[in-house]
């Protein structure tokens, strides 16, 4: 740094190798170390690494360098001069019971500096959620990041470490003022300096008992999976499992959002459970196929899921195997070769992935996917990772697949299809699968859900529940919405097609209730803080404003 002109960098890296070889007792530590080995290259001039290398050869210097395995192999392995005068030691990540011991040599200084203390259990779960929920680092730096934002969170109600820093400041102005008053050559200095050193006093005895009040902050596990439902956007009770009668309610929770689809939510929330509990044989995120006519709830599933579990819809990420039919298309999930026109680009599905590890992945229409593909998602589904196209691994692991298809629904008269005898239609969704996908690719998904046709009851629940959703919505208008039995009846049989699911049911609620309402507001027929009602009468849709 400094150096504007040729010549100067030789300079200042001579006078240090000189003052190094003059001590005799030094050794160099320089963290980075390919960031200084072409510094200073020019044409004519030495390079760092020119300038190392007959000092190295005369063992007159010891150096230790630190850099990774990409930039080793980019700038130093390739000098073969250079190399052959380092000894290269693989420092390989540290076990999680090797990181605990790690923590606990350290976490004095953390203490210390933050006024807390941690507890073993609080230190053994930063090293193991680390592990578990943080992909893209590696141990022990993210535990010990892990322990020191907890550490400071822990402090943010504090209120006696914010006296505490009031209190040394006071003191430096008191030492200060002191200093200055000592200093003089008055009478009244001198008293003005006893004065102040009794204040000193005062203020160091109290520094003392607010340091001893401060030091009984204690971070919890809570603390430390609060930072990391932070960095990984995972629900901090999902993490600490405080709350673990959410997951065993969960079937409960997601029948109240999706009608009629009762063996698809079991399998998909005894799926969850297990991933979830970390007791598993193999890193392999949960897989479902998803198979079922159009509108009966597939994609509604997959989106309440998410939300249930990653917080909100958004955790979702959704492609569109539509898009994917071509060959080349797999570029565009992992990223192009070296060498390709958009090298430079992230791979749509490994980004996403590597961004929010925590996430639920919806391949809509896999049928329609390139063969190649599916050779992708075999790995995935298998080993829980899959390597992008600049050599980085993305886990899989901790995410939930989801594959939606058609198949086997359009030969209703072929018996392929779905009849209401759900058993046989099951059986017979099944076998059409088998047509469509190879054996190795059915085998790797953990449950093949068959999402069965709607009767009349469940279509008037799910009428119910789209009813609901927006009656929510007025109520920030402060205005009340009752639907009677018999127009929801009358709202949904005008528009209901057994051959579309529940699709039509949304635009007919939306044209016969919303478009309505919309206009009586906007007309001040209907105003904040009133009651509509909505009935049947002469087989015609009466609205009533209260």
């Amino acid at each position: 740094a400094g150096t504007q002109f040729r010549g100067q960098f030789e300079s200042r890296m001579r006078s240090i190798i000189n003052e190094v070889k003059e001590l005799g007792n030094i050794i160099l530590v320089i963290d980075e170390i390919h960031n200084i080995i072409s510094a200073g290259d020019a044409e004519g001039g030495m390079n760092a690494a020119n300038i190392l290398k007959p000092a190295l050869s005369r063992g007159e210097i010891q150096i230790i360098g630190a850099t990774t395995i990409d930039e080793y192999r980019k700038h130093i392995e390739k000098d073969s001069a250079l190399e052959r005068r380092f000894q290269p030691i693989m420092v390989d990540e540290p076990s999680v019971n090797d990181t605990i011991e790690i923590l606990h040599g350290i976490k004095k200084y953390y203490e210390q500096y933050h006024y807390v203390t941690f507890n073993d259990e609080a230190i053994r779960q930063a090293a193991i959620l680390s592990e578990r929920y943080i992909t893209d680092r590696f141990l022990p730096d993210k535990a010990i990041d892990v322990i020191d934002e907890a550490a400071s969170r822990a402090n943010l109600d504090n209120e006696a470490l914010v006296k505490l820093q009031l209190l040394k400041n006071e003191l430096d102005e008191i030492l200060a003022e002191k200093e200055t008053a000592a200093s003089a050559d008055s009478i009244d200095d001198y008293k003005r300096a006893a004065e102040l050193k009794e204040n000193e006093c005062k203020v160091r005895e109290e520094i003392r008992k607010f340091e001893e009040i401060s030091n009984k902050t204690e971070v919890t596990v809570f603390d430390i999976a609060a930072v990391i439902e932070m960095w990984t956007k995972v629900p901090v009770n999902k993490i600490t499992q405080i709350e673990s009668t959410a997951l065993l309610d969960l079937e409960n929770r997601l029948k109240k959002k999706i009608i009629g689809q009762k063996q698809a939510i079991d399998s998909v929330s005894k799926a969850v459970r297990r991933s979830r509990s970390g007791i598993k044989v193999k890193k392999r995120p949960a897989s479902f196929i998803f198979v079922g006519p159009t509108g009966v709830g597939k994609t509604y599933l997959a989106k309440i899921l998410a939300k249930e579990l990653f917080i909100s819809e958004e955790s979702m990420i959704r492609l569109d195997m539509s898009e994917y039919m071509e060959k080349h298309s797999v570029s565009k999930l992992i990223g192009s070769p070296p060498g390709y026109i958009g090298y430079d680009e992230t791979g749509q599905l490994t980004e996403k992935v590597r961004r929010n590890p925590y996430s639920l992945l919806l391949f809509d229409e896999i049928e329609k996917a390139h063969p190649d593909v599916f050779n992708i998602l075999l790995q995935i589904l298998e080993d829980g990772r899959l390597t992008d196209s600049k050599g980085r691994v993305v886990q899989f692991e901790n995410t939930i697949i989801i594959m939606t298809s058609n198949a086997g629904t359009s030969y209703k008269n072929n018996g392929f299809g779905y009849i209401h005898e759900k058993n046989d239609a099951s059986e017979r969704v099944k076998e059409a699968l088998k047509d469509i996908f190879r054996p190795e690719f059915l085998n790797r998904v953990d449950d093949i859900v068959v999402f069965t046709s709607l009767d009349d009851i469940e279509i008037f629940e799910i009428g119910k529940l789209m009813v609901d959703e927006y009656s929510i919505d007025l109520k920030e208008k402060n205005i009340l919405l009752k639907v009677s039995d018999e127009a929801l009846k009358f709202i949904i049989g005008e528009k209901y097609d057994d051959k579309y699911g529940a699709r039509p049911l949304r635009r007919s609620i939306q044209t016969n209730i919303e478009d309505v309402l919309s206009e009586m507001y906007i007309k001040e027929q209907l105003k904040d803080g009133m009651m509509v009602m909505i009935s049947l009468e002469d087989n015609q849709l009466k609205y009533e404003c209260i």
